[in-house]
């Protein structure tokens, strides 16, 4: 169940809520008993492994396009 807290507490506890949060909980801010914000911990996201697909490309990925492919690739990236 989240805390609430009014703007008024929430000034003078400020760090407090803010470390709350960062532990999971959930706060919420109101005012005048009406919620208006909630607090939540920003998670840093992990780093993402490069090669994470499996399965491998065949020799011919790396072979030159045929002529008609390569001059639409060319032509379009003209556009950008």
């Amino acid at each position: 169940m989240p805390t609430k807290v009014n703007i008024g507490e929430a000034k003078t506890n400020f760090s407090s809520l803010i470390a709350r949060a960062q532990k999971g909980e959930e706060i919420i801010i109101a005012n005048r008993g009406k919620p208006v914000v909630r607090f939540e911990a920003i998670l840093e996201s992990k780093k993402r492994k490069l090669g994470f697909v499996k399965g491998e490309l065949p020799d011919s990925f790396f072979d030159e396009l045929p002529e008609g492919e390569l001059i639409l690739w060319e032509g379009n990236s003209m556009i950008l």
